[in-house]
């Protein structure tokens, strides 16, 4: 476990604005709020939010965030309060530590709560600054590095899928690459670690087979970018068992046929000597057709920026390759992170929402009340899939999901644009509103104010933004209509034990349903019973329904007697089961 001086000198060594007695001062509360506590591994817990305070600190961020990480699980678990906390550390420090508690709470809710509600609480909680999310993945990240020592398997494989459907997806879609790496498969070991052993021991067979290591490869390469007056920093790196399972089921190898498990990222000083690179390596070694995508023209939907490209290298052995320079490495590394500037200030500015506009999207679907379901497809969609970049013919880049569609492209110009458009041209020709774009399309779309967007859209649309508006707008037509009340008139015949309060009980019971009385008769009384007839108006068949179920589980003698109008084969089918008592 890091001391405190040793946390404080790590932050130093990036950032020489810092006030070491924040930390200092979060280390020390931490320790003494913390100090009878055990973790399921037995060890004092302060270990755990120090862990979480060293992985913020790997991705160099500021003191305010550093010190929610040493104090993140104080308010829930401790003595502490929000309101200790901002007389101790302000109200920058109060609000971080209150968002992921908030995170937290709703995590240790019922088991049940669907993903995508659980997804809603996670992007409310983080919305207002970006840094709560950082804590609640740090925190994430050791708790799935210690998930061994939780005794609960299905804790374990509840965290586990949680992790790797909303958290790994999260820190793909922040760059933040390397965390994402290690949540997929630590996950994958819990869920499926029969398949990663399998995979190692792979992975084992093909080192030891091995006749060229990282270290010669990597001369070689050094020595011909050298020759080329390329000055390049030369990492290798091997893929994690997750990647090489995600690779098999993917193509639908088998396991025994994966060799290109060696990979090299090749660092230089600007974005001409990474194409320059490039040439240089498929001039030497044949490239694998179809290996080579260049993120740095067209980056990620993420903003990843790389050259990717596969060869047949020395020894004939497939290597895969990423250029970049060392911007783009760093935003590799540690994704929105890298944002983080110590330029004159520790002063922190939260991020603008153009560089993430698909979690401006997400909150503004929120706030509308849309479809848990909807939100967290449209983040899946968001998230997952590679993007085209088409233009307008003006010449302003659109950046869509792969295999969207003009519509999707209406929307992403603006909502008013997508409900009235009403055809369009790709490159000049006019195409179908369900035409695949690709990269470099130019879209024209036609609009009408007289025209709406179309239901049928949405089986066509790809993003979740054009799929909200569109149920949005239709919904909004649903709630205009004028409402028709449906009426139907029916009579209760019951018969009541002669008892003070029964035919009160029975009146009540009808009114809790929503049924409305609009007369009632007695009709006939013998020595221990009162025979009644109600006759009922129903609005809403279901509570009608209801009422005849709590009329029954009351043992009532009774029966229904419906009314021979227009809807007689609907109340045929609905109260033919119904006899009397």
């Amino acid at each position: 476990m890091l001391k405190s001086e040793e946390l404080i000198n790590k932050v130093k060594s990036y950032n020489k604005f810092l006030n070491p007695k924040t930390l200092s001062k979060a280390y020390d509360f931490a320790l003494r709020a913390h100090k009878t506590q055990k973790r399921d591994e037995g060890v004092p817990y302060i270990i755990h939010p120090v862990a979480v305070a060293d992985i913020l600190t790997d991705l160099k961020l500021d003191s305010a965030t550093i010190a929610t990480g040493l104090l993140h699980d104080t308010i829930e678990d401790t003595h502490a309060t929000y309101n200790t906390i901002k007389e101790e550390f302000g109200q920058e420090v109060a609000d971080l530590v209150d968002g992921v508690t908030k995170i937290s709470e709703f995590e240790n809710q019922a088991v049940d709560n669907s993903k995508a509600e659980n997804f809603r609480k996670l992007i409310i909680a983080t919305s207002k600054d970006i840094r709560v999310l950082l804590v609640k993945i740090a925190d994430r990240l050791h708790n799935m590095r210690t998930i061994k020592f939780v005794k609960d398997t299905d804790k374990q494989i509840r965290k586990a899928k949680e992790t790797m459907e909303i958290y790994a997806p999260l820190t793909d879609r922040m760059g933040m690459n390397r965390i994402r790496d290690e949540l997929e498969d630590l996950s994958f070991q819990v869920l499926n670690n029969e398949a990663r052993e399998l995979i190692k021991k792979r992975l084992d067979e093909i080192k030891e087979d091995r006749t060229s290591s990282f270290k010669t490869i990597s001369f070689k390469f050094s020595d011909l970018l050298k020759q080329n007056n390329l000055n390049a920093i030369i990492i290798g790196r091997e893929k994690t068992p997750f990647s090489i399972w995600r690779k098999v089921q993917k193509k639908r190898v088998s396991l025994e046929r994966i060799t290109d498990i060696m990979g090299f990222r090749i660092i230089l000083d600007s974005v001409e000597d990474c194409y320059k690179a490039l040439g240089v390596f498929h001039n030497k070694w044949n490239c694998i057709p179809g290996r080579f995508k260049d993120y740095i023209s067209s980056p990620k939907i993420n903003n990843y920026k790389s050259l990717h490209t596969s060869i047949i290298g020395p020894n004939k052995r497939p290597i895969e390759i990423q250029i970049r320079t060392m911007s783009m490495h760093e935003f590799a590394e540690r994704g929105i992170a890298s944002h983080w500037k110590y330029k004159s200030s520790e002063k922190f500015s939260s991020l603008t929402w153009k560089e993430y506009d698909w979690l401006k999207d997400l909150v503004e679907i929120i706030d509308r009340k849309e479809n848990p379901e909807h939100y967290f497809e449209y983040t899946k969609l968001q998230m997952f899939q590679d993007n085209v970049f088409c233009f307008t013919p003006k010449g302003s880049i659109i950046k869509l999901p792969k295999e969207a569609t003009p519509i999707d492209f209406a929307y992403a110009v603006h909502t008013k644009i997508g409900d009235t458009t009403i055809s369009c041209e790709i490159n000049g020709k006019d195409s179908p509103l369900q035409s695949v774009l690709y990269n470099g399309d130019e879209v024209k779309i036609i609009t009408s104010k007289n025209v709406s967007p179309s239901l049928h859209w949405l089986t066509t649309a790809k993003t979740g933004k054009a799929r909200a508006a569109i149920r949005r707008h239709w919904q909004y037509k649903e709630n205009q209509k004028p409402l028709k009340l449906k009426q139907y008139n029916t009579t209760l015949w019951i018969s009541l034990p002669d008892q003070p309060g029964r035919l009160g009980d029975v009146t009540t019971v009808i009114g809790v349903n929503n049924v409305n009385i609009s007369s009632v008769e007695m009709l006939e009384k013998t020595k221990n019973t009162i025979n009644f007839r109600f006759n009922l108006i129903i609005h809403d068949l279901k509570n009608f329904t209801k009422l005849i179920s709590e009329l029954k589980q009351k043992e009532y003698n009774f029966k229904i007697i419906r009314h021979k109008n227009k809807r007689y084969a609907f109340f045929k089918r609905l109260f033919g089961g119904f006899k009397k008592n």
